[in-house]
Protein backbone atom coordinates (compact mmCIF):
# COMPACT_ATOMS: atom_id res chain seq x y z
CA UNK A 1 0.00 0.00 0.00
CA UNK A 2 2.85 2.38 0.82
CA UNK A 3 4.45 1.64 -2.55
CA UNK A 4 1.19 2.47 -4.33
CA UNK A 5 0.83 5.71 -2.37
CA UNK A 6 4.44 6.61 -3.23
CA UNK A 7 3.77 5.93 -6.93
CA UNK A 8 0.67 8.13 -6.77
CA UNK A 9 2.63 10.94 -5.11
CA UNK A 10 5.38 10.60 -7.70
CA UNK A 11 2.77 10.84 -10.45
CA UNK A 12 1.70 14.30 -9.34
CA UNK A 13 5.27 15.43 -8.68
CA UNK A 14 6.00 14.59 -12.32
CA UNK A 15 2.72 16.26 -13.29
CA UNK A 16 3.86 19.49 -11.62
CA UNK A 17 7.16 19.33 -13.52
CA UNK A 18 5.23 18.78 -16.74
CA UNK A 19 2.92 21.72 -15.95
CA UNK A 20 5.92 24.03 -15.39
CA UNK A 21 6.72 23.62 -19.07
CA UNK A 22 3.38 25.25 -19.84
CA UNK A 23 2.90 27.87 -17.11
CA UNK A 24 5.13 29.09 -14.27
CA UNK A 25 4.62 28.57 -10.57
CA UNK A 26 2.50 28.93 -8.50
CA UNK A 27 -0.07 27.77 -11.06
CA UNK A 28 1.74 24.55 -11.92
CA UNK A 29 2.19 23.53 -8.29
CA UNK A 30 -1.36 24.51 -7.34
CA UNK A 31 -2.80 22.52 -10.23
CA UNK A 32 -0.81 19.42 -9.29
CA UNK A 33 -1.79 19.80 -5.63
CA UNK A 34 -5.50 20.20 -6.35
CA UNK A 35 -5.51 17.33 -8.84
CA UNK A 36 -3.65 15.12 -6.38
CA UNK A 37 -6.13 15.94 -3.63
CA UNK A 38 -9.23 15.30 -5.69
CA UNK A 39 -11.37 12.34 -4.57
CA UNK A 40 -10.64 10.05 -7.57
CA UNK A 41 -6.88 10.46 -7.06
CA UNK A 42 -7.13 9.86 -3.30
CA UNK A 43 -9.37 6.84 -3.81
CA UNK A 44 -6.88 5.25 -6.20
CA UNK A 45 -3.73 6.26 -4.34
CA UNK A 46 -3.73 3.12 -2.19
CA UNK A 47 -5.96 0.88 -4.30
CA UNK A 48 -4.44 -2.20 -5.90
CA UNK A 49 -5.06 -0.84 -9.38
CA UNK A 50 -2.55 0.27 -12.03
CA UNK A 51 -4.19 3.63 -12.81
CA UNK A 52 -1.93 6.10 -10.99
CA UNK A 53 1.18 3.99 -11.55
CA UNK A 54 0.39 4.18 -15.25
CA UNK A 55 -0.18 7.91 -14.84
CA UNK A 56 3.29 8.30 -13.36
CA UNK A 57 4.81 6.35 -16.26
CA UNK A 58 2.95 8.42 -18.85
CA UNK A 59 3.94 11.72 -17.21
CA UNK A 60 7.56 10.60 -16.89
CA UNK A 61 7.70 9.50 -20.52
CA UNK A 62 6.18 12.81 -21.63
CA UNK A 63 8.86 14.69 -19.67
CA UNK A 64 11.55 12.59 -21.32
CA UNK A 65 10.11 13.33 -24.76
CA UNK A 66 10.09 17.07 -24.05
CA UNK A 67 13.63 16.88 -22.70
CA UNK A 68 14.76 15.15 -25.90
CA UNK A 69 13.19 17.93 -27.92
CA UNK A 70 15.40 20.44 -26.11
CA UNK A 71 18.55 18.34 -25.87
CA UNK A 72 18.74 14.83 -27.40
CA UNK A 73 20.53 12.96 -24.61
CA UNK A 74 20.56 9.16 -24.67
CA UNK A 75 19.45 8.87 -21.05
CA UNK A 76 16.33 10.92 -21.75
CA UNK A 77 15.47 9.01 -24.93
CA UNK A 78 16.01 5.53 -23.56
CA UNK A 79 14.49 6.49 -20.20
CA UNK A 80 11.27 7.51 -21.92
CA UNK A 81 11.29 4.35 -24.02
CA UNK A 82 11.75 2.18 -20.93
CA UNK A 83 8.83 3.86 -19.17
CA UNK A 84 6.59 3.34 -22.19
CA UNK A 85 7.70 -0.29 -22.49
CA UNK A 86 6.25 -1.07 -19.05
CA UNK A 87 2.75 0.23 -19.82
CA UNK A 88 1.25 -2.75 -21.71
CA UNK A 89 2.18 -5.00 -18.78
CA UNK A 90 -0.12 -2.93 -16.58
CA UNK A 91 -3.01 -2.74 -19.03
CA UNK A 92 -2.96 -3.38 -22.80
CA UNK A 93 -5.31 -0.45 -23.39
CA UNK A 94 -2.60 1.89 -22.09
CA UNK A 95 -0.92 1.51 -25.47
CA UNK A 96 -3.45 4.00 -26.85
CA UNK A 97 -2.55 7.01 -24.65
CA UNK A 98 1.12 5.98 -24.86
CA UNK A 99 1.15 6.08 -28.67
CA UNK A 100 1.50 9.88 -29.14
CA UNK A 101 4.32 9.97 -26.58
CA UNK A 102 6.15 7.13 -28.35
CA UNK A 103 5.76 8.77 -31.77
CA UNK A 104 6.94 12.20 -30.61
CA UNK A 105 9.81 10.72 -28.60
CA UNK A 106 11.17 9.01 -31.71
CA UNK A 107 10.41 11.96 -33.98
CA UNK A 108 12.04 14.61 -31.81
CA UNK A 109 15.07 12.40 -31.21
CA UNK A 110 15.53 11.82 -34.94
CA UNK A 111 15.03 15.51 -35.79
CA UNK A 112 17.85 16.42 -33.40
CA UNK A 113 20.28 14.34 -35.43
CA UNK A 114 20.08 11.17 -33.35
CA UNK A 115 18.37 8.83 -35.81
CA UNK A 116 20.14 5.75 -34.42
CA UNK A 117 19.02 6.58 -30.88
CA UNK A 118 15.47 7.14 -32.15
CA UNK A 119 15.55 3.69 -33.72
CA UNK A 120 16.81 2.30 -30.44
CA UNK A 121 13.87 3.77 -28.52
CA UNK A 122 11.47 2.11 -30.93
CA UNK A 123 13.30 -1.21 -30.58
CA UNK A 124 13.08 -1.08 -26.77
CA UNK A 125 9.32 -0.64 -26.93
CA UNK A 126 8.82 -3.22 -29.69
CA UNK A 127 10.98 -5.73 -27.84
CA UNK A 128 8.84 -5.41 -24.73
CA UNK A 129 5.66 -5.61 -26.81
CA UNK A 130 6.80 -8.73 -28.71
CA UNK A 131 7.67 -10.52 -25.48
CA UNK A 132 4.33 -9.44 -24.01
CA UNK A 133 2.39 -10.81 -26.99
CA UNK A 134 4.37 -14.07 -27.10
CA UNK A 135 3.80 -14.70 -23.39
CA UNK A 136 0.07 -14.03 -23.67
CA UNK A 137 -0.22 -16.28 -26.70
CA UNK A 138 1.02 -19.16 -24.57
CA UNK A 139 -1.00 -18.27 -21.47
CA UNK A 140 -4.29 -16.98 -22.92
CA UNK A 141 -4.25 -17.97 -26.57
CA UNK A 142 -4.22 -14.37 -27.78
CA UNK A 143 -2.04 -11.24 -27.87
CA UNK A 144 -3.48 -9.91 -24.58
CA UNK A 145 -5.26 -11.35 -21.55
CA UNK A 146 -8.46 -9.93 -23.05
CA UNK A 147 -8.42 -12.89 -25.46
CA UNK A 148 -10.16 -15.05 -22.85
CA UNK A 149 -13.33 -12.95 -23.15
CA UNK A 150 -16.09 -14.12 -25.46
CA UNK A 151 -16.77 -11.98 -28.50
CA UNK A 152 -15.20 -8.59 -29.14
CA UNK A 153 -12.82 -7.26 -26.49
CA UNK A 154 -14.65 -3.92 -26.59
CA UNK A 155 -18.10 -5.45 -26.29
CA UNK A 156 -19.13 -3.95 -29.65
CA UNK A 157 -19.41 -5.98 -32.81
CA UNK A 158 -19.46 -3.26 -35.49
CA UNK A 159 -18.52 0.31 -36.24
CA UNK A 160 -22.12 1.38 -35.69
CA UNK A 161 -22.03 -0.08 -32.18
CA UNK A 162 -18.94 1.99 -31.41
CA UNK A 163 -20.56 5.15 -32.82
CA UNK A 164 -23.54 4.57 -30.55
CA UNK A 165 -21.17 5.02 -27.62
CA UNK A 166 -20.57 8.71 -28.44
CA UNK A 167 -22.85 9.88 -25.58
CA UNK A 168 -20.38 8.26 -23.23
CA UNK A 169 -18.07 11.22 -23.76
CA UNK A 170 -20.47 13.42 -21.80
CA UNK A 171 -21.19 10.66 -19.30
CA UNK A 172 -17.49 10.30 -18.51
CA UNK A 173 -17.40 13.94 -17.45
CA UNK A 174 -20.74 14.66 -15.80
CA UNK A 175 -22.56 11.33 -15.58
CA UNK A 176 -24.19 10.50 -12.26
CA UNK A 177 -22.36 7.21 -11.73
CA UNK A 178 -19.02 7.69 -13.48
CA UNK A 179 -18.68 11.44 -14.09
CA UNK A 180 -15.20 12.70 -13.26
CA UNK A 181 -16.10 16.39 -12.94
CA UNK A 182 -18.83 15.72 -10.39
CA UNK A 183 -16.19 14.54 -7.92
CA UNK A 184 -13.31 16.72 -9.10
CA UNK A 185 -14.73 20.04 -10.38
CA UNK A 186 -11.28 21.64 -10.58
CA UNK A 187 -10.48 19.39 -13.53
CA UNK A 188 -12.95 21.45 -15.57
CA UNK A 189 -10.08 23.93 -15.90
CA UNK A 190 -8.47 21.37 -18.25
CA UNK A 191 -11.23 22.10 -20.77
CA UNK A 192 -10.32 25.79 -20.59
CA UNK A 193 -6.66 24.85 -21.00
CA UNK A 194 -7.46 22.84 -24.13
CA UNK A 195 -9.35 25.83 -25.57
CA UNK A 196 -6.42 28.14 -24.74
CA UNK A 197 -4.09 25.78 -26.58
CA UNK A 198 -6.36 25.80 -29.63
CA UNK A 199 -6.55 29.61 -29.56
CA UNK A 200 -2.80 29.96 -29.16
CA UNK A 201 -2.12 27.77 -32.17
CA UNK A 202 -4.83 29.40 -34.26
CA UNK A 203 -3.55 32.90 -33.56
CA UNK A 204 0.09 31.77 -33.86
CA UNK A 205 1.12 33.34 -30.59
CA UNK A 206 4.41 31.44 -30.69
CA UNK A 207 5.66 33.94 -33.28
CA UNK A 208 5.15 36.85 -30.90
CA UNK A 209 5.72 35.37 -27.42
CA UNK A 210 9.04 33.88 -26.41
CA UNK A 211 8.75 30.36 -25.07
CA UNK A 212 5.17 29.96 -26.27
CA UNK A 213 6.12 27.27 -28.77
CA UNK A 214 7.64 25.10 -26.04
CA UNK A 215 4.53 25.57 -23.90
CA UNK A 216 2.30 24.62 -26.82
CA UNK A 217 4.25 21.42 -27.46
CA UNK A 218 4.06 20.40 -23.81
CA UNK A 219 0.33 21.14 -23.61
CA UNK A 220 -0.35 19.40 -26.92
CA UNK A 221 1.47 16.26 -25.78
CA UNK A 222 -0.49 16.24 -22.51
CA UNK A 223 -3.74 16.75 -24.41
CA UNK A 224 -2.94 13.87 -26.76
CA UNK A 225 -2.40 11.51 -23.83
CA UNK A 226 -5.67 12.61 -22.23
CA UNK A 227 -7.54 12.24 -25.53
CA UNK A 228 -6.20 8.72 -25.94
CA UNK A 229 -7.39 7.72 -22.47
CA UNK A 230 -10.80 9.30 -23.06
CA UNK A 231 -11.12 7.40 -26.35
CA UNK A 232 -10.34 4.12 -24.60
CA UNK A 233 -12.85 4.79 -21.84
CA UNK A 234 -15.58 5.87 -24.25
CA UNK A 235 -15.23 3.37 -27.07
CA UNK A 236 -13.12 0.43 -25.88
CA UNK A 237 -14.69 -0.25 -22.48
CA UNK A 238 -17.60 -2.71 -22.63
CA UNK A 239 -19.43 -0.83 -19.85
CA UNK A 240 -18.79 2.26 -17.76
CA UNK A 241 -20.53 1.10 -14.61
CA UNK A 242 -18.53 -0.78 -12.02
CA UNK A 243 -18.02 -1.35 -8.32
CA UNK A 244 -15.20 1.13 -7.97
CA UNK A 245 -14.98 4.89 -7.56
CA UNK A 246 -16.43 7.28 -10.19
CA UNK A 247 -13.94 8.50 -12.75
CA UNK A 248 -11.84 5.35 -12.54
CA UNK A 249 -11.69 5.09 -16.36
CA UNK A 250 -9.81 8.41 -16.60
CA UNK A 251 -7.57 8.28 -13.52
CA UNK A 252 -4.52 7.20 -15.53
CA UNK A 253 -4.73 10.51 -17.42
CA UNK A 254 -4.99 12.71 -14.31
CA UNK A 255 -1.25 13.58 -14.14
CA UNK A 256 -1.27 14.60 -17.80
CA UNK A 257 -4.36 16.74 -17.21
CA UNK A 258 -2.40 18.90 -14.77
CA UNK A 259 -0.65 21.08 -17.42
CA UNK A 260 -4.01 21.92 -18.97
CA UNK A 261 -5.55 22.54 -15.54
CA UNK A 262 -2.64 24.85 -14.67
CA UNK A 263 -3.11 26.82 -17.88
CA UNK A 264 -6.82 27.17 -17.15
CA UNK A 265 -6.17 28.25 -13.54
CA UNK A 266 -3.74 30.92 -14.67
CA UNK A 267 -6.30 32.52 -16.99
CA UNK A 268 -9.31 32.13 -14.66
CA UNK A 269 -7.92 32.22 -11.11
CA UNK A 270 -11.15 33.12 -9.33
CA UNK A 271 -13.20 30.40 -10.99
CA UNK A 272 -10.30 28.01 -10.47
CA UNK A 273 -10.21 28.79 -6.74
CA UNK A 274 -13.94 28.16 -6.49
CA UNK A 275 -13.66 24.82 -8.30
CA UNK A 276 -10.62 23.90 -6.24
CA UNK A 277 -12.52 24.68 -3.05
CA UNK A 278 -15.37 22.39 -4.09
CA UNK A 279 -12.89 19.63 -4.87
CA UNK A 280 -11.19 19.92 -1.48
CA UNK A 281 -14.57 19.96 0.29
CA UNK A 282 -15.52 16.73 -1.49
CA UNK A 283 -12.23 15.14 -0.43
CA UNK A 284 -12.74 16.26 3.17
CA UNK A 285 -16.21 14.79 3.20
CA UNK A 286 -14.85 11.47 1.97
CA UNK A 287 -12.05 11.54 4.53
CA UNK A 288 -14.49 12.21 7.36
CA UNK A 289 -17.00 9.58 6.33
CA UNK A 290 -14.42 7.06 4.99
CA UNK A 291 -16.94 5.99 2.35
CA UNK A 292 -14.91 5.65 -0.83
CA UNK A 293 -17.59 3.71 -2.68
CA UNK A 294 -20.05 5.84 -4.66
CA UNK A 295 -23.23 6.58 -2.66
CA UNK A 296 -26.69 5.80 -3.93
CA UNK A 297 -27.63 9.45 -4.31
CA UNK A 298 -26.27 11.99 -6.76
CA UNK A 299 -22.51 12.22 -6.35
CA UNK A 300 -21.35 14.26 -4.62
CA UNK A 301 -24.25 16.68 -4.18
CA UNK A 302 -26.53 14.27 -2.32
CA UNK A 303 -24.21 13.44 0.62
CA UNK A 304 -22.55 16.84 0.38
CA UNK A 305 -25.71 18.89 0.62
CA UNK A 306 -24.86 20.13 4.13
CA UNK A 307 -21.25 21.08 3.48
CA UNK A 308 -21.68 22.31 -0.08
CA UNK A 309 -23.04 25.85 0.67
CA UNK A 310 -20.29 26.59 3.20
CA UNK A 311 -17.59 25.09 1.00
CA UNK A 312 -18.77 26.99 -2.07
CA UNK A 313 -18.93 30.24 -0.13
CA UNK A 314 -15.43 29.77 1.29
CA UNK A 315 -14.08 28.88 -2.16
CA UNK A 316 -15.64 31.96 -3.74
CA UNK A 317 -14.39 34.24 -0.94
CA UNK A 318 -10.90 32.76 -1.20
CA UNK A 319 -10.88 33.15 -4.98
CA UNK A 320 -12.08 36.75 -4.78
CA UNK A 321 -9.54 37.52 -2.06
CA UNK A 322 -6.65 36.10 -4.00
CA UNK A 323 -7.75 37.91 -7.15
CA UNK A 324 -8.01 41.22 -5.29
CA UNK A 325 -4.62 40.72 -3.65
CA UNK A 326 -2.97 39.90 -7.00
CA UNK A 327 -4.56 42.97 -8.58
CA UNK A 328 -3.33 45.27 -5.82
CA UNK A 329 0.13 43.77 -6.06
CA UNK A 330 0.30 44.30 -9.82
CA UNK A 331 -0.83 47.93 -9.38
CA UNK A 332 1.90 48.57 -6.84
CA UNK A 333 4.52 47.13 -9.17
Amino acid sequence: MLALAAAAALAFVLAAALARRVVPDPWATWAALLAGLCPPALAHSTAVLPALTAGALLAGAALCALAVRERPLMRSAYGGAALLAVLPWLDPWLLVPALPVAVLLARWTARRGRALVALGTVEVQLGSLVFYVALNERLYGGPTPLAVEDGSITGASSLADHIERLPRLAELLVGRDVGLLRWAPVLAAALLGAWLLWRSRRERLARAVAGQRDAEHAALLALAVCAGQVAVAAFATPRLEGPWFPGTQLVAALPCMVPLVAWGLRHAPRAGMALGGLTVVASLWLALTTQWAPPDSDAPWGPLVVLFPAGAALALVAGAGVGWWRGRRQLRQ
